[in-house]
């Protein structure tokens, strides 16, 4: 990744590394599961080269940053307190933030808590959606989707093992290239190391140097830092009962793929198309579905996503 630099800044209690290219404001990209900063390495190339650095961190419990043990090292006061203090040793008040799967997530929380550190957003894959006031995350994926659904299967400790039966390059393989539609359910019988063992073609967006460079970092990490993510869902439920029915109100544009694992998960589709979802976003300006894109679509469909982000950000320059 040519002219991409690279250093360790101390936030929040913890050493995070970062990547980053270019000058102009500032573009902070948040990654999702299981990736790392890596995964923005054509936005970062796209962004800088149109006026803007782009800084992609390795999330906390990823990559070359520090994953503390505890799950609750992990809640979204965690997660949005390294990214304010990133933001902070950058020495900005405000960036532009870009987000996908868990860092959709998490730019989220960071827009509800602190949207005074915002310019605009554009999430990728996860809409925002309002906290239940009686029913904790785990226990309504469970009442909809059963125990094997991966979020509630995530929740058993030492299913990291079950990552351990196959070769990482294989799990990342499987996970970065799957167009399943949602939800997901994985049975404890076949497990989610077991079922990857048919041989996997890349595609023409995935080499398998990339593949090996996701390996070389969750082999040296592990799982269980990113797991501890999902962990915490409940504890973020109890965590933001203040938060209950507040609106995001940053500029947002929101981006999924028609066969997206999420867009496809049964009622999240009515949900993005519904005024409910302006209703909780209220300055949600554009909802674009790129079709026949699948969940990894910063990937998958590179130029596109980097165009939008683009034409998105440059109106608030």
């Amino acid at each position: 990744m040519e002219g991409i630099e690279h250093r360790t800044v101390g936030v929040n209690g913890i050493n995070m590394h970062i990547a980053e290219k270019g000058q102009g404001p500032v573009v902070l990209l948040v990654h999702g599961f299981p990736e790392l900063w890596y995964s923005w390495r054509h936005q970062i190339q796209t962004l800088s080269s149109l006026g803007y650095r782009a800084v992609a961190p390795d999330l906390r419990g990823y990559g070359d940053t520090d994953a503390p043990t505890s799950v609750h090292d992990y809640t979204c006061f965690h997660l949005v307190g390294d990214l304010i203090g990133l933001i902070d040793s950058l020495g900005l008040d405000k960036v532009f933030v870009v987000g996908h799967d868990w860092g959709a997530i998490v730019s989220w929380y960071l827009c509800l808590f602190r949207p005074d550190r915002v310019r605009a957003l554009v999430n990728l894959s996860v809409p925002f959606m309002r906290r239940h006031p009686s029913v904790k995350f785990v226990d309504g994926y469970r009442a909809r989707f059963g125990d094997d659904y991966y979020i509630c299967r995530f929740q058993e400790p030492g299913v990291e093992v079950e990552f351990a039966r196959a070769d990482t390059a294989e799990v990342i393989k499987k996970t970065l290239t799957s167009r399943h539609p949602g939800p997901i359910c994985v049975p404890k019988e076949i497990g989610f190391g077991s079922s990857l063992s048919h041989p996997i073609s890349l595609p023409s967006w995935l080499s398998e140097e990339d593949v090996k460079y996701y390996a070389s970092k969750f082999d040296q990490k592990g799982f269980t830092g990113p797991l501890n993510y999902y962990r915490a869902l409940d504890i973020n439920w109890e965590l933001t009962a203040p938060w209950h029915g507040a609106q995001v109100k940053v500029p947002v544009k929101f981006i999924t793929g028609d066969l997206d694992l999420v867009y496809t998960t049964p009622g999240v589709k009515e949900f993005i198309h519904s005024d409910a979802f302006k209703e909780n976003v209220p300055l949600l300006q554009e909802i674009v579905v790129i079709e026949g894109a699948a969940h990894f679509i910063n990937q998958e469909q590179a130029d596109e996503i980097s165009n939008h982000i683009y034409d998105f950000i440059q109106r608030f320059k």
